[in-house]
């Protein structure tokens, strides 16, 4: 505990943590063993199967400091200013961190298939790499990489999943304002049903994936098609999957009555993020599977 300048009040600073260290290794297991899995290295999914159980031993164990530290009443206006402004950070980055993707798939559908179908100043690649290919959009590529494969219709589960979404952001809505009112049952009820629409829509997903790989042939290795596709909803799904967890861990606090009306910041701080990955999977609806 330090003492602020000024004279003003005590601003805690917590003891040296394990936990970024172990969210770091995590993350590298996750990724490196989804590089190795999609290569068809055998100890890739292994990797990936460590990766989850590290990052869930890391949510559980700085969660529960972080909720004891809050309700230790260690936390103050300045500390909670600190939080708000480190997620609104957070969630920028993660903007972005989409956005490349989104780029990347702009530049794809927009640019370099249109100059190896031979269009602009870099058509004439288009006689020098593969002159037969036709530039059309979804395209595996030269050569049909992948062999043939179907697209995912907007209008079957993509529809289902961004109606499901659309209200779970209802739901934390009506949860957050139970919340300002100080009525305990509408914020439960409200998160459980939040919670609920969220694990249904990765259940979807999985099923919509399933589907692609055993009928539609739409897999990871159908060209830059197959690859974007997978990529951009991939990783929406495992934020989902993120945002989920983390709900049901404000869903157990709210039940054991840690929210008040003037002390809720890890509720809105999950809400926010939570709306985010409502806003982004209305691009994915709208980029991916409609246009």
């Amino acid at each position: 505990m330090t003492t602020a300048d000024h004279g003003q009040s005590n601003y805690y600073i917590p003891e040296p943590s394990p936990w970024p260290i172990i969210a770091m290794l995590s993350v590298l297991s996750l990724l490196a063993g989804t590089a190795l899995f999609i290569n068809k290295i055998a100890f890739g999914g292994w990797m990936i199967i460590a990766g989850f159980i590290l990052l869930a031993v890391m949510f559980f164990g700085w969660f529960g400091d972080v909720v004891k530290e809050n309700q230790s009443d260690c936390y103050n206006a300045q500390v909670d200013r600190s939080f708000r402004q480190g997620m609104f950070w957070f969630i920028a980055s993660e903007v972005f961190f989409f956005l490349t993707f989104f780029g990347a798939l702009f530049y794809i559908r927009n640019i370099a298939l249109p100059w190896l179908g031979g269009e602009g100043y870099l058509g004439v690649t288009h006689e020098l790499l593969y002159n037969q290919f036709v530039a059309h959009w979804p395209s595996a590529g030269p050569k049909s990489l992948g062999g043939p494969f179907q697209t995912m219709h907007a209008w079957g589960i993509p529809a289902l999943n961004t109606f499901i979404l659309l209200s779970s952001g209802a739901t934390i809505t009506w949860a957050h304002w139970g919340l300002k009112l100080n009525n305990q049952k509408q914020l439960v009820r409200g998160l459980a049903a939040t919670v609920a629409l969220g694990l249904l829509f990765v259940a979807l997903q999985a099923y919509e994936y399933r589907e692609a790989y055993q009928h539609l042939n739409l897999t990871l290795e159908s060209g830059v098609y197959g690859s974007t596709f997978y990529m951009l909803t991939g990783f929406h799904g495992f934020h989902v999957t993120l945002g989920a967890i983390m709900l049901m861990a404000i869903l157990a606090r709210a039940i054991k009555g840690h929210f008040s009306p003037h002390n809720h910041f890890a509720f809105e701080a999950v809400a926010w993020y939570w709306h985010f990955v409502d806003v982004v999977w209305l691009g994915l609806f709208v980029f991916v599977y409609w246009l």
